[in-house]
């Protein structure tokens, strides 16, 4: 570790108590500290000695490559880290940089090229998407597009309790490319009062009319019409999304293989870890392994929701998505995207490809919304702007 500040520049390194006292003074009394404790190589948190150095900075902190204490390769946190204001990284984004715990310590990142992408591998562990990929694959209708060639998404979500969860499901579904949005269930007097130009019907879903994809889970309930309503959809032969509910209603480590079409499935760390037989904190902690551990047992593409949002999908690397805001934990946003993404879906977008467009639309419409200084939004707040967002990313 080096500081900087009254016009000098010194390494500080421990020797005896005498010496790390004098070097904890020197680092409180420095404007700026930069961390370079432990490489990339580094596992496990900090050592005692530079924990108590660490503790005593009160300047800015700048790490060299990745804040010391975080796991470069899975951005979990075992013990004690530096929290930086800002990482200057070399080469590649590493994925600790990226996937919380760990991004929380990195701050401002910023990327210097030092020559290595002929020495990267083709494949990487984990990739972020930019506008300019996400542009690539939003679908656009063809002169020749009808509301039917564009793709139909069946939405079956809400309950009497929950009707709030269809109308806010739908509305995410309406804003996703598909030319029509097909609602099953008991809250279709709800989303025809705000959506009259949905088609409705009392179900079961497989009576309610051809789709290109389902969306099935959010506030359904957990009686026997939404376990059948559950089969329904996934005894179909197109891409079915499984959000809340419909979560909980899978069998524990089914395998979704034995389906014709893609099943995505988005759970938040809470449903992961019922999903997985873990605990919430250990989701947490391990974000990466979590979602690859969920993608493999179901045979699905994952969407592990949160802080930081993960999209896995077997034999491919795993992708995060870097749009997301705090503003976005509130009540419904997730019945939202799930809309979002089924209507993906039915555009003909592959399942992998509909998810990562999807968050990342989600929390560009997020930071529309809250934008320029951060204030609280509600969920449909979120989808009222993606028709904006959508246009942005074109532009």
């Amino acid at each position: 570790m080096t500081s900087g500040g009254a016009g000098a520049d010194r390494e500080l390194t421990g020797g005896g108590s005498e010496a790390n006292g004098a070097a904890e003074a020197a680092v409180a009394r420095a404007d700026l500290v930069v961390d370079g404790i432990v490489g990339i190589g580094g596992k496990g948190g900090l050592r005692p000695d530079a924990e108590r150095l660490v503790r005593a900075v009160r300047g800015i902190v700048v790490a060299v490559d990745l804040p010391s204490g975080v796991d470069a390769d899975t951005g979990e946190v075992r013990g004690s880290a530096v929290r930086a204001d800002a990482t200057i990284t070399f080469g590649a984004y590493k994925p600790g940089l990226l996937i919380d715990p760990a991004r929380t310590h990195a701050g401002a990142l910023r990327l210097v090229d030092i020559g290595l992408d002929a020495h990267l591998p083709a494949d990487p562990d984990v990739e972020a998407l930019q506008h300019e990929d996400v542009a690539a694959l939003l679908p656009r209708p063809s002169a020749e597009s009808d509301k039917y060639r564009r793709g139909v998404v069946g939405v079956v979500a809400g309950s009497a309790r929950y009707p709030g969860a269809a109308v806010l499901a739908v509305s995410g579904a309406l804003r996703g490319g598909a030319g029509a949005v097909r609602y099953v269930g008991p809250a279709a007097d709800n989303v025809i009062s705000r959506f009259p130009e949905t088609l409705v019907h009392s179900g079961p879903p497989a009576k309610a009319g051809r789709v290109q994809s389902w969306v099935v889970g959010p506030g359904l309930g957990d009686g026997a019409a939404a376990r059948h309503s559950l089969e329904d959809v996934l005894a179909s032969d197109v891409p079915v999304l499984v959000d809340a509910d419909g979560l909980h209603l899978l069998p524990t480590g089914g395998d979704l293989r034995k389906r014709e079409a893609a099943t995505v499935l988005t759970p938040h760390a809470g449903e992961a870890a019922a999903l997985l037989g873990v605990s919430r904190e250990e989701v947490e902690a391990g974000r990466l392994a979590a979602v690859r551990a969920l993608s493999e047992r179901y045979g699905a593409t994952v969407l592990l929701k949160g802080s930081t949002t993960l999209i896995a999908a077997e034999q491919q690397p795993v992708r995060v998505n870097p749009t997301g805001v705090g503003w976005l934990a509130t009540a419904g946003s997730g019945d939202v995207l799930s809309g979002l993404i089924g209507s993906l879906l039915a555009t003909g977008l592959p399942a992998r490809d509909a998810a990562s467009v999807g968050a990342y639309l989600h929390g560009l419409a997020a930071r529309r919304t809250t934008a320029p200084h951060g204030a609280p939004i509600a969920a449909y707040d979120v989808s009222t702007a993606l028709t904006d967002t959508w246009r942005d990313v074109l532009a």
